[in-house]
């Protein structure tokens, strides 16, 4: 048996961070970096809601403001559309189902104590999917892995510094995350990102709890005050967790109109699950309740990821339906051979062109993230109009009781 010294550790940390810029490199090549795809004119017109001729007869009425064009592949004869045509064209037409004036980012935290249940990949899809239908979304990234990162073509020990990620916050040299956001390779869809060097908010924040506890510093609360500057900036906001209930991971829950828990249907995954909430629950009635704050959230839900259609998954599943009840998305996502190729080379299901896969495979894949997707859009909407008319209603009282 060969015994390895910190130095051995530490070269092999080297060798394994350029493999990983190795593969990228080749993943993305040639220019190393992630490409957004392309959409042809069916593809945009189905999702504006509209019939080919419709969408044609819009495209050349000049009567009408000028909506973009898109460009003839001279090889296939299509019109072809960018992601940044394609977006302008759906916001057009789906402008009643878009944020309304006055309302604020809903902010949604992916957590799971496990690793390995798609946290990252569902954070992602759910972005780009929201972003697909008109929708501004920031990303952020508060897993020192860095995954959610990575999909979107960044390394985290090359491209990432401690500026990029929300450690300036947590440190106390930023009020803001503003700082932090820089736009993706997804048009509507910006980050604030992560690497290795994120661990240190767990030596730093519980240090400035005990240095500015006097001064009433909460630090499960440094993430939700910071995003309060960028809040009418996007549509929804999206944080992907480490699977830890780490300071970084409490500050993404306490920051969040809801939670998604992605949920594999196994027997550990289940198990996991359970110790979750009991932890998550212990937390806040010991520590946060303990300090006269409390905390609600407008939705909790539970995705299954990666369901298989074999005898143990299906009594899982009927363990967490009998478990969460109606908390359980009616959306699952399934483990295809689609989803874990894109999943190979950095990719999610938006990602890659329904062209490159068979047909049936790529349909039932983009179909429940497209599930998925639209089910959340009607969630955020509701949650859009509930605080709506709360601010409402606390506009009205003051009125009511000065006229009385």
């Amino acid at each position: 048996m060969k015994t390895s010294t910190m130095a051995d550790i530490k070269l092999q940390a080297q060798r394994a961070s350029e493999m990983v810029g190795a593969v990228r490199a080749k993943m993305l090549a040639p220019s190393a970096q992630k490409n957004s795809p392309v959409f042809i004119q069916k593809e945009v017109a189905e999702r504006c809601g509209l019939e080919p001729g419709q969408f044609s007869y819009r495209m050349k009425n000049s009567d009408l403001p000028p909506l973009p064009q898109g460009n003839l592949d001279p090889k296939s004869r299509r019109r072809e559309f960018s992601l940044a045509e394609t977006r302008t064209w759906v916001k057009e037409f789906r402008r009643n189902r878009l944020r309304p004036a006055g309302a604020e980012a809903v902010v949604i935290s992916i957590a799971n104590f496990k690793g390995g249940v798609g946290k990252s990949t569902t954070a992602m899809t759910l972005a780009q999917g929201l972003t697909l239908l008109g929708h501004r979304v920031l990303l952020i990234d508060a897993d020192p892995q860095g995954s959610l990162s990575t999909l979107t073509g960044l390394v985290p020990d090359l491209d990432v510094q401690e500026e990029d990620t929300f450690m300036l916050l947590a440190l106390g040299e930023e009020d803001s995350i503003r700082y932090a956001i820089r736009p993706t390779y997804w048009d509507g869809l910006d980050i604030v990102a992560a690497a290795p060097l994120l661990f240190g908010i767990e030596f730093n924040l519980p240090a400035r709890q005990v240095k500015e506890m006097a001064n009433g510093f909460e630090f499960w609360n440094v993430l939700n005050l910071g995003i309060d500057d960028v809040r009418e900036d996007y549509d929804v906001i999206i944080i992907d967790t480490a699977p830890a209930l780490s300071y970084g991971t409490v500050n993404a829950l306490m920051a969040s109109n809801g939670i998604i828990m992605p949920l594999p249907p196994n027997a550990l995954d289940f198990a996991s699950g359970a110790q979750f909430w009991t932890l998550f629950t212990d937390l806040t009635e010991n520590l946060i309740g303990a300090g006269g704050s409390t905390k609600t959230f407008d939705f909790i839900n539970v995705l299954l990821s990666r369901v298989d259609s074999d005898d143990a998954s299906t009594m899982v599943r009927k363990w967490i339906i009998q478990t969460y009840g109606d908390k359980v998305l009616p959306a699952e996502i399934p483990r295809t051979v689609v989803t874990s190729a894109a999943s190979a080379e950095f990719n999610t299901v938006y990602d890659i062109s329904r062209y490159d896969w068979n047909a049936r495979t790529y349909k039932r894949a983009r179909e429940a993230y497209d599930n998925l997707v639209a089910y959340m859009e009607g969630v955020v909407r509701a949650v859009w109009l509930k605080n709506l008319s709360h601010a409402s209603e606390a506009v009205v009282r003051p009125a009511v009781m000065e006229g009385v």
